[in-house]
């Protein structure tokens, strides 16, 4: 007979129970994911660098401290510096109005002497390149087809210095160095890393569209950096949401966060003063060019999205409920009024002055109609309007330059804004240069750094389809605003350099992808070892590809052959 007394049983206590399936995985090298608490989930911490690094470095742990609390400002601003340095350098050469400039400088330094752009003569730039101060500014109004923002900001520059070449670029070089510091501390934000926010400011400030345009006084420079300072304050907002959810939501007895339907399904978010000024940043984008409205549409997209992504975090069983009756209607005063209430004061000189193109339409040609009850200069402003997008649907003319936007991410057709071939001992052109030189100046990203990032958006997208990534949903809106409305204008005149305006997010999807080839935290040695390297021997190369570029950014002249070797496609020259 068979015992089953309690003493049959001696020896089979809890240890003796089967292995779980995951026990059993990690025999074969299986790290199970990190539980993450509501709290972090809302509110992630930032990274901090480990130990081990600052033993290695021989660094003793006070200042280690303090020097993790120093680069949260002090990387940013190190890699703005260092970027400032490169923009301003010999800014006032070409000695030029090169490419556009002869359209957007004029129109600044009018703008600013007399409220509204003037109609200049043809062939006045080479007597503003000599003396500026015999060119009176022209009073009869000349027509334009951006509104003028942007040119505000140029003739901000030409105030100060002049109307020089140096004083057109100089505030679109300050906004090209800002922006660095900004994709620094946004990449900062989004990653919760100072590391790879610094490294996405840097591959900023080594990209050459992005350094060209920094130093040219066309619109689309500006543009980007109110698109980015719009991005930059819609993440802080959404910190600042999730922080009061968090604070909101009850806790157990051992003061962990616990999800609440009742709290996060009505909770208020109050007053956001952050989504308020990212509506009139994103306001003056659209007063800068009218594709900003696509940057518009896709961050009010974005921002309830997010509310919808915090409160289904924070236990809302319907979140698209909950933020329909709390969210929706402060989301949309919060940008889009206010933006349209920034794009007509933008036109506050054309206004006040009387005197713009069409400022009188409407007490001359507009009389009558269904809307005379509005102000003259309001239907005198919708007119103009209809004639400026009339003009921009139907701008078909070729050009050498134009391109096609399937080719943008590649770089197959950059712009050049200004050539000269020197002969040798002739401008800058060394005397014993064999063939003469070429100087030019050519709007083409580094190529290294965005065929790179044409890799790095599939990773984006494979994070944001399957891992449901926020930080690369948001990485993707940012490309796919400035981008994508292109394609529908396949017969449309239109240009690489309009890329620029996403050029910051293709920098945090390089950002993304390289902090992902160094691997996640706990990682063994070998895997961080080997990630580390790839990822350092990428970002040399773009560095180098930058420098090796150098000459065709800035208008250097090199040797003839020095130029042809720089040309590395035939749609290049």
């Amino acid at each position: 007979m068979t015992s089953t007394a309690p003493e049959a049983l001696q020896g089979h206590d809890a240890g003796d129970t089967p292995p779980s399936w995951p026990q059993r995985l990690r025999r074969f090298g299986h790290v199970p994911r990190p539980v993450i608490g509501l709290r972090e989930r809302l509110v992630p911490p930032y990274t901090r660098p480990s130990d081990r690094l600052w033993a290695v470095l021989a660094v003793p742990p006070a200042l280690a401290a303090r020097l993790v609390r120093w680069s949260a400002w002090g990387g940013p601003l190190l890699v703005a510096l260092v970027a400032g340095l490169l923009r301003f350098w010999n800014l006032g050469n070409p000695k030029a109005l090169i490419f556009d400039e002869t359209y957007y400088a004029k129109d600044a330094w009018a703008l600013v002497n007399q409220g509204y752009e003037g109609s200049w003569p043809k062939d006045v730039d080479k007597a503003i390149l000599k003396d500026p101060s015999s060119v009176p500014v022209p009073t009869d109004p000349g027509y334009v087809v951006h509104p003028p923002m942007g040119k505000w900001v140029i003739g901000i520059g030409e105030q100060i210095f002049g109307f020089t070449p140096f004083g057109w670029r100089f505030m679109v070089a300050v906004l090209g160095t800002l922006s660095v510091l900004m994709l620094c501390r946004i990449g900062r934000r989004l990653f919760r890393s100072t590391f790879l926010g610094c490294l996405a400011g840097a591959l900023l400030a080594v990209d050459g569209l992005h350094f060209v345009m920094s130093r040219t006084a066309l619109l689309d420079l500006v543009l980007m950096f109110f698109v980015l300072a719009a991005f930059g304050c819609l993440l802080i907002d959404r910190d600042r949401a999730r922080q009061r959810l968090a604070a909101a939501l009850p806790e157990d007895e051992e003061g962990v966060l616990r999800p609440d339907d009742s709290v996060a399904g009505t909770l208020r978010l109050g007053w956001r003063p952050w989504r308020l000024a990212a509506g009139v940043l994103l306001g003056l984008a659209l007063a800068t060019k009218w594709s900003g409205l696509w940057f518009l549409a896709a961050s009010g997209l974005m921002t309830v999205l997010w509310d919808v992504g915090a409160r289904r975090t924070a236990g809302a069983v319907r979140p698209y409920l909950a933020v329909l009756k709390r969210d929706l209607l402060p989301a949309f005063v919060s940008t889009v009024p206010v933006a349209v209430v920034m794009y007509a004061a933008s036109w506050t000189g054309w206004i006040v002055t009387g005197k713009g193109y069409f400022r009188n339409w409407a007490e001359t040609q507009g009389k009558g109609g269904y809307f005379t009850w509005l102000p003259d200069w309001l239907r005198s402003l919708w007119h103009y309007e209809n004639e400026v997008y009339d003009f921009h649907i139907n701008l078909t003319s070729g050009h050498t330059y134009q391109s096609n936007p399937w080719s943008w991410i590649v770089l197959g057709r950059p712009v050049s804004y200004f050539y000269e071939d020197p002969p040798a001992g002739k401008d800058g052109c060394p005397a014993s240069t064999p063939g003469g030189c070429a100087r030019e100046v050519l709007a083409i990203g580094t190529p290294l750094l965005w065929w790179a990032a044409a890799f790095a958006l599939v990773y984006v997208l494979w994070r944001w389809f399957f891992r449901r990534d926020w930080r690369a949903g948001a990485i993707a809106c940012g490309v796919a605003a400035g981008w994508l409305p292109w394609f529908m204008y396949q017969e449309r005149t239109i240009f690489l350099f309009y890329a620029v305006v996403f050029v910051p997010f293709l920098c945090l999807a390089v950002a993304m992808m390289i902090g992902a080839m160094v691997g996640p935290a706990g990682s063994d040695e070998r895997r961080r070892t080997a990630g580390a390297v790839g990822a350092g021997v990428l970002v040399l190369l773009i560095a180098w590809n930058f420098i090796y570029f150098w000459p065709l950014y800035t208008g250097t002249p090199i040797p003839i052959d020095s130029w042809r070797s720089r040309m590395w496609f035939d749609t290049w020259v």
